[in-house]
């Protein structure tokens, strides 16, 4: 048998934190057992659907590197089959239509919840129709009245639903458009779906899925529905938590490597290890490893994650992601040091794309001011000999390199009797414009020999105009 996956988001909004975690799991078993990940949009929704939801999904498997071997399908462009399937539902009289108005079911529901009873559809149409004038009917599945329907569930074991807690569901609206239920299961039929992994709110529609599949004699996947993810205050995670869409984790700097990793261990665990390697989830990762409680996200877990990827990764690789940041801020890397190099003078530093991005501005672009705090402590009138003398040694320096510009830098301290920082500091603040940089041989290097004698000639001038001789 070969195992078939898929992931079934519905386009009315961007791809959130919940469903990347059910894609990822999802993808993951497939990639384990030699399986087929489907890629499948439920836009049956057709007033809240949308085609830049739609671009949203997709943008958010590509960053995330979650490629699926088939799809995208659209359900929109599957109306015909699903129609074909109720009509057979139908000649079977496993469905049956129903002509009860909106006013009747709301006064029906109003009563049972008076009776303290469970709200459902009392079958008033099941064995005989009402046919009302003018009144478009929807149609119900008829769903068995007796035994019980057993979810063999990966993650949280068998769970066993008594048919009559189910009422006869609309798989058919007023308007001949199908319903969820009836499209979901239409849909694992059709693509040979073996296991369905998917977050536990759906646990409520799983037994009436069932229903559905074995009256039209259909094999029944595998389920598996996975724990909600929390916030850090116990509620369910939203908006107000911080960033839940998955490009919002790109736009603010993360890597897409510690994104995954941090939701792989979201409900999933592999004894105490923290951090893994694509292939590494794809290795260890079993359904049956998935915890059955609800998970917390933590922000500061994720920080501590993208640090670690970008000081581990491939500095070319943390490139790439950070040019694009790079362009958001305005900046041209053309302008400036290779980014592979600027990756490594301030990986350390920096624990996200955008700390970065921000901290190697002066690399790229000209500065208008002074950090004021410190360039007024550092930038006194004496100040100018310190500059203009190591102006001078680095005009007549051969190699503009790391050691030749850090013996500079040590021989203008020592010819004038300084202490380093009382050297360093000043220089830093003349070519970057800030307090904080990289070593400021680093620093030099990066910036070159002609942005670097540029500055400090500035500086001198910013000096004279700003300070009482």
């Amino acid at each position: 048998m070969t195992i078939k996956t898929r992931f079934a988001p519905s386009p009315t909004g961007y791809l959130h934190v919940g469903g990347a975690r059910t894609a990822l799991f999802s993808w993951l078993h497939a990639r384990k057992h030699g399986g087929r990940f489907i890629l499948r949009i439920e836009d049956t929704d057709l007033e809240r659907s949308t085609q830049e939801s739609v671009n949203a999904i997709l943008e958010g498997m590509t960053w995330l590197g979650l490629e699926y071997d088939e799809g995208p399908f659209y359900q929109t462009q599957r109306f015909d089959r699903y129609k074909e399937v109720i009509q057979q539902l139908l000649a079977q009289g496993d469905a049956y239509y129903c002509y009860c108005s909106k006013e009747e079911l709301e006064q029906l529901r109003n009563e049972q919840m008076a009776n303290k009873e469970k709200p459902r559809y009392n079958g008033k149409c099941r064995q005989t129709a009402n046919i009302s004038e003018g009144q478009q009917p929807v149609i119900r599945f008829k769903n068995p009245e007796q035994g019980t329907v057993t979810i063999n569930d990966l993650v949280k074991g068998d769970i066993v639903v008594a048919n009559k807690e189910l009422d006869d569901l609309i798989i058919a609206r007023s308007d001949g458009t199908p319903t969820y239920n009836l499209t979901v299961v239409v849909d694992d039929m059709d693509m040979g779906v073996t296991h369905v992994i998917r977050g536990d709110d759906h646990i409520n529609n799983t037994p009436r899925q069932i229903n559905i599949l074995k009256a039209l004699g259909a094999p029944l996947p595998y389920y598996a529905h996975l724990p909600m993810i929390l916030g850090a205050d116990g509620a369910r995670l939203s908006k107000r938590h911080g960033a839940v869409s998955v490009m919002q984790y790109r736009d603010e700097g993360f890597l897409p490597e510690a994104l995954l990793n941090y939701l792989v261990r979201l409900g999933w665990s592999h004894g105490d290890q923290e951090i893994f390697s694509i292939d590494e989830m794809i290795e260890y990762f079993d359904l049956a490893d998935v915890n059955v409680s609800a998970s917390s996200f933590n922000n500061e877990k994720l920080l501590w994650l993208n640090h670690h990827y970008m000081m581990t990764k491939d500095p070319a690789h943390v490139a790439r992601h950070l040019s694009w940041h790079m362009g958001e801020q305005g900046l041209d890397p053309a302008l400036g040091p290779d980014l592979i190099e600027v990756v490594k003078a301030l990986r350390e530093r920096c624990k996200t794309l955008v700390e970065m991005a921000v901290a190697s501005r002066y690399f790229y672009t000209e500065f208008d001011h002074y950090d004021e705090k410190t360039a007024k402590k550092n930038f006194k009138p004496e100040t100018c000999d310190i500059l203009k003398k190591l102006h001078d040694e680095f005009s007549l320096l051969e190699q503009w390199e790391g050691n030749p510009l850090h013996q500079v830098v040590l021989k203008v301290a020592e010819d004038l009797a300084l202490n380093l920082g009382k050297v360093a500091q000043p220089l830093r603040i003349a070519i970057c414009g800030t307090p904080v940089s990289p070593p400021i041989d680093v620093t030099l290097a990066l910036l070159g020999r002609e942005k670097t004698l540029k500055r400090i000639v500035k500086a001198i001038k910013f000096i004279k105009n700003n300070t009482d001789t």
